[in-house]
């Protein structure tokens, strides 16, 4: 069992990931990073021909990360790929306003996220991770004419541009950004975390399902760059490391509690009229807690008092889908419809190309079983 000591941890903050990291840096030694990108946006299904003229680097590149690990269990991924179907509209809202502000109470992840994303335009962070998801989460992910391999191809040279920017204009306080403890720790955001805000909601997820999910999201790590010795294997390990890793990292800061504000105001936006708009905020105070809502300067209405009444509405639903079938196949219907409009609604109808950044912003800084999963405990840390 792998003990997440400071010690080790440390040690992965002195990792990139070498095969993206190289194939970038060919990239912008041989000028060639505006020809790729122009290239990339009609390469967006597994087994399309490359075209001609792609820089030899990136098509070394692409076709060493043309498949997925040799290791994945498909009957576990279709696990994941069911529990995402019956959850679709909830591990949206934990990605929301769970995930996202997680990673803004990460002040050295929230100054990397002010630098490589314009504030300016806060759904486009929502839009790519929302996307992403999509793609990972559909029957023919792996599969020739899926979408997600392509998108985690350019997701991984983006990372790996991104390190290359910080590191030449000694904007990083360490000598890897986005190293392999951080890319690490965004893992356990988008998978732990997402299932303990769905506990926190009231959702009811089985074990195996929890598992399956968790597992889904070990492939992307892989897939994305992270080493895979070093991904925790289940759910109590992913539990010691994400302990382990915001006990480390977390804390206020003026980028966290912008970004934060940028947020909110977005959803503000989405949801129609103004009654309602108080419920943003209360739903990220409710699941990311107070201290966490505190450091990132998230207001307090009248609402936080109110929103503690939703896990008691999911639970009504929840029945409401174990009436037979139809009413499950009723229900995954319209969470998949709403999931569909909120991320149109995020992309403005565009699909996003993940394309690699030439420079970085100027300003820096189906009926449940009886069985239930629960979170497993805060770690024992010393």
């Amino acid at each position: 069992m792998t003990e997440y000591t400071d010690a080790y941890l440390d040690g992965l903050r002195l990792k990139g990931d070498d095969l993206a990291d190289a194939t970038v840096e060919a990239l912008f030694a041989g000028a060639e990073v505006a020809r790729y990108n122009t290239l990339m946006r009609w390469f967006d299904v597994s087994g399309q021909a490359l075209p001609d003229n792609v820089p030899d680097a990136a098509r070394d590149y692409l076709d060493a990360t043309a498949t997925p690990p040799e290791w994945v269990d498909w009957a576990v991924m279709e696990r994941a790929r069911e529990f995402f179907v019956d959850n679709d509209v909830h591990i949206a809202t934990a990605l929301s306003f769970a995930a996202m502000p997680a990673c803004y109470v990460v002040p050295h992840i929230a100054r990397l996220l002010s630098a490589t994303h314009s504030l300016a335009y806060p759904s486009r962070r929502m839009a790519e991770t929302g996307q992403f998801t999509v793609y990972l989460m559909r029957p023919d992910a792996f599969e020739a004419g899926g979408r997600f391999l392509p998108a985690a191809q350019k997701v991984r040279l983006l990372h790996a541009s991104i390190r290359r920017h910080l590191k030449q204009a000694g904007r990083w306080p360490e000598p890897v950004p986005i190293c392999q403890e951080d890319m690490l720790g965004g893992l356990m955001m988008f998978s732990i975390q997402v299932l303990d805000a769905l506990h926190r909601m009231g959702v009811h997820i089985t074990p195996d399902g929890a598992e399956a999910y968790y597992y889904a999201w070990r492939v992307v790590g892989a897939v994305l760059g992270c080493d895979p010795a070093t991904i925790p294997p289940d759910l109590d390990a992913a539990r010691r490391f994400s302990d382990r890793y915001m006990l480390r990292h977390m804390g206020p800061s003026p980028e966290g509690s912008l970004l934060t504000r940028q947020l909110i105001a977005m959803y503000e936006e989405v949801v129609p009229g103004r009654l309602l708009d108080p419920v943003v905020p209360a739903l990220i105070r409710y699941l990311i807690g107070d201290t966490a809502a505190d450091w990132l300067e998230v207001p307090r209405s009248r609402w936080d008092s109110v929103i503690g009444v939703a896990p008691a509405l999911l639970g009504a639903l929840e029945r409401f889908e174990d009436r037979g079938p139809w009413a499950a196949q009723l229900s995954d219907r319209l969470g998949r419809l709403v999931t569909v409009l909120e991320l149109s609604s995020l992309t403005r109808g565009r699909v996003m190309h993940y394309a690699i950044p030439q420079e970085l912003k100027a300003a820096y800084g189906v009926p449940a079983p009886a069985a239930r999963w629960t979170p497993p405990p805060p770690a024992d840390l010393p």
